[in-house]
This record gives C-alpha cells, structure tokens and sequence, in this order.
C-alpha cells in the first residue's frame, strides 16, 4: 500500500503469478471490494482507492485452479527484528540467535503466521520458498534489514510442518536452493526441505534432575559412559529406525542394567547420509528426523533425566560438508567458511572449515550450543576432532598451509571461540560439562581461560584409549612384550581432567 504525492487516495500494489484475480478488501467494508488490475501479464497488479489514507486490509486471490486465498499482504508488516538483537549478531556476541533467525510462529497485528529470517549479507535478493507459494521465488520476496545482512519476511497463514527453503540469488545471478541453517526441523533424508516447527508446549517433568545437576560436583563424582549410535544401537521392524521414544525406554533399560550413568549420542544434528555416523552436520539446530520430531528427542532426553541418566551430544564444529543445500557457499560467497582454502578446507575430509573468526559465524556457533542446553536440557558437549581446530597444519604438508599472526601454526581464533564457548556454557548453565576430544599433547585443555587454558571440563584419553587398543589387538602370546602400552598413560594421566 502507497501514497503518491499530490494524488488523493491510495495505491496498492501486488506481484503474484498464476492468479485469475486479485482484490483488495477491507475488514470493515467487506461487502464493496476493490478489483486489481492486472498491469503486466506476469501478475503484477495493481488498484487506486480514492480517498482512503492507510488502512488494515485484505487480499483476495483467486488461483486459475479455482482455490481461493484470504489473507494479509506479507509486505504491510513492518520489519520484526529489534535493533539489539542485530548489533549483538554483527558484533559477534549474541547467544540466541535461534529467537529470531530461522521461522518463528508469531501473531501480529492480529494476524497468525511465520516469520523468516536468515543471514545472507552478499545476496542480491532471498526468498522464501515452499508448497505454500508453489516453490516460486517471486511471490515472497524478503528484504534486507539496513546492511545487517539479514533478510526478513512475515509471511501469514503458514500451516505447522510446512516444507521450505530460501532461494538466493548470488551477485553473479546464480539461483541457489538452500535449507535454513537455523531450521528446529527438517524432511527425512534424502529430502532436504527445512519444515516450520514450534518448539513450545514441550511439558518437561525433570526439574529435580535440573536442581540437582546445578549443585553437582562432576570432578569428584563417579560417572559411565556409555557412548552410542542412536541409528545402528538396534533396529525396528524391517530395518527400519526406532524411534526417540522407543529408543528412550530401551535404552535407559540398558544402560541402567549395565551401570553407567550416561548416554553420549554420536551426533544427532541432521546429517545427509544415513550410513554415516553423523559428523557431516547440516542442520545444526534440528534433532534429525530419522528418529521422530524434536518434541519426540526432548522426551528421549526427559525420560532419561527422569531415570537418572544424564545425556552427553557429540557436537561437531571442526567442518561441515559441501552438500549443495547446506551452509556452503551459503549466498555465493564463503559465508561460514574461510574463503582461503588453505584455512576454509580440510584436505582429508572434503569438507569445509568455519570462519572462527567471522563474528557471525561465532555467533552462530556459540549460539548453537546454548540452543541444546537450553531448549533439550542437554548435559555436556563432547566437542570432536578439537585437534583439527587447533592447529593451521592439521593434515597439511609444509606450504599448504598459512601461519598466524605471530608466524606460528596455533589457529588463534579456533582458540578464542573454544574459550569463549566454554565460559558461556558454564556461566548459563551451571553442573554441564564440555569434554575436548583433543588427539595431541596440547597443554592446558582442562585448565580455565584465565590462567591459558582451553576452558573444557574434560579431555578425552585418547592416548591411553589408542594404547590399549594398539595392546588389545597384539596376539596374546606377544603381549607380554608390550606391557609399556598399559603403563605409559599413568605418565601423564593426571596431566588434565
């Protein structure tokens, strides 16, 4: 809706292809609405209203298959976003950026729909796309907030689980399809549609286990862990996956039959590849759906807080693949990832690497962890391949890769973003813990930040886990030749935690 100056009324203006017709109507008066005229054959259209200033109003649209829509103009919602939230994101110290990235149920103005957001700085124009606009990138165009780099639309009428994604175009006119980084819910593989999701309404029953763990001493206490593939633990009928309800009450069983005292699950953000284990992340927001919706993976995680058994995740932000739909080459540009190969690559898994030092980035990582702790109650964090963050060099010959600032091979940001990660989860969230699987020798992974240490609660041993498998796998008649691989770990076992 537009006024012109010096013309009395108003104009409004709208671009939908494949309608029979369109009309504008409004709420009060609706017994006299107003014809659209089509001004351009590809459905741009168009009405003057005389003598009306601006007013709440309606579009009528009628599609060549008869269906009619009843709904409010997407475009006479002004701009959601608060000017905080973008200041915190662009600076790199916001921790929730899932409040207001992603697709969100609101109600404004008296109006139900779902407001999308999603960062895309270098862009030339995103849309959001979906059954609900016959997957066609010209009807719900999304505008940029100043130059935040985010875009964001309220579009009304969305229904709950519908399938979505954001059509970029890139600088070069390249049409992209991308999945939501930010998405709570994603289509079953090999599907790759994001899907709007309300995570509120969820009834937890584990208040005592969340009392409890605040005042817990996890350094002093006995802890199992019993470490698990949710996908190959144990079949359904014909193969098929249990479900994270099924797989709660099953497991739980077990573990307590076997006296361990937590679950650490091999990672659950979506993944492409049902055969993998998890490690190549997608949708780092969304509890895959292999297994059921996310209410379904906050009752896995209920009933095992419920039963006394606490629930680790492998989180993984060392790489993420290059699947066309995920955060790669996000709007054409590198956007997570560093744009220098030798920093933004991982020569041995084909992956990319993040931007550790893009404050965007930073904030999405961080923001992503506070997301499982908070929202799934989730106890600790088991951050995987830590080594491969730490050091410029990792898996790369001499000249293929690029030295810091001080001519060394530390990756300083990796550093600052683990520190920071870790001081955040344990100020929000008191009794979690963060555990480094951490393959080298480097020092102080277990010591607080402020002393020069990582931050993380825990270390893996991964030195003394290599030598008892390299002990184990002798013939046992050698064994007794290799007695040094049982002992050597108590040299530095109390090195770390």
């Amino acid at each position: 809706m537009h006024s012109v100056k010096s013309i009395p009324g108003i104009f409004v203006r709208l671009f939908y292809p494949g309608l029979l017709s369109a009309e504008v109507i409004d709420p009060e008066q609706p017994q006299q609405p107003w014809t659209m005229n089509r001004i351009h054959s590809e459905g741009f259209y168009e009405v003057y209203i005389p003598n009306r200033s601006f007013f709440r109003y309606l579009l009528k649209l009628t599609k060549k298959n008869g269906e009619i829509i009843l709904t409010r103009d997407p475009y006479s919602f002004l701009p959601l976003l608060t000017d905080l939230d973008i200041y915190l994101f662009n600076e790199g110290t916001h921790l929730a950026i899932y409040d207001f990235l992603g697709a969100h149920f609101k109600t404004i103005d008296k109006t139900m729909g779902i407001l999308f957001c999603v960062w895309a700085p270098n862009a030339r124009r995103v849309s959001v796309v979906g059954d609900f606009n016959e997957w066609d990138g010209r009807i719900h165009q999304m505008r940029m907030i100043g130059s935040s780099g985010i875009w964001e639309i309220f579009i009304p009428n969305v229904p709950l689980e519908a399938r979505y994604k954001f059509e970029i175009k890139t600088q070069e006119g390249h049409l992209l399809l991308k999945s939501d980084p930010v998405a709570f819910y994603a289509e079953k593989t090999p599907l790759t549609a994001s899907l709007t999701y309300d995570l509120s309404g969820y009834n937890w029953r584990d208040h005592d286990w969340i009392e409890k763990r605040k005042s817990s001493s996890l350094l002093t206490t006995p802890m199992s862990i019993y470490e698990v593939h949710l996908g190959s633990w144990k079949k359904g009928e014909n193969s098929s996956f249990l479900s994270y309800r099924e797989l709660a009450h099953q497991l739980v069983d077990y573990v307590q039959e076997m006296g361990f005292t937590h679950l650490e699950l091999l990672p659950i953000c979506e993944h492409p590849f049902n055969g993998s284990w998890g490690y190549q992340a997608t949708g780092y927001f969304a509890p895959t759906s292999r297994f059921g919706e996310p209410k379904d993976f906050m009752y896995f995680v209920d009933y095992c807080h419920q039963n006394g058994i606490g629930v680790i995740l492998d989180w993984v932000i060392a790489h993420f693949p290059k699947d066309g739909h995920g955060l790669g080459r996000f709007d054409g540009t590198a956007l997570y990832e560093h744009i220098d190969p030798r920093k933004g690559e991982h020569p041995h898994w084909g992956s990319y690497i993040f931007n550790y030092g893009r404050k965007e980035v930073r904030c999405f990582l961080v923001s992503n962890a506070m997301y499982w702790l908070k929202e799934y109650h989730i106890d600790g964090l088991r951050v995987d391949a830590v080594a491969s963050m730490l050091y410029l060099d990792y898996g790369r010959n001499q000249g293929e890769w690029l030295p810091n600032q001080y001519g060394g091979k530390e990756n300083l940001e990796a550093i600052d973003l683990i520190r920071y990660f870790n001081e955040s989860v344990y100020h929000r969230f008191p009794g979690t813990m963060t555990i480094a699987e951490e393959s080298t020798a480097w020092p102080g992974v277990t010591l607080p930040p402020y002393t020069g240490g990582l931050g993380f609660l825990f270390k893996w041993n991964m030195g003394w886990m290599n030598d008892f498998l390299a002990y184990m796998s002798k013939d046992p008649i050698y064994r007794k030749y290799h007695h040094q691989n049982l002992t050597f770990p108590l040299m530095y076992a109390f090195s770390e935690n």
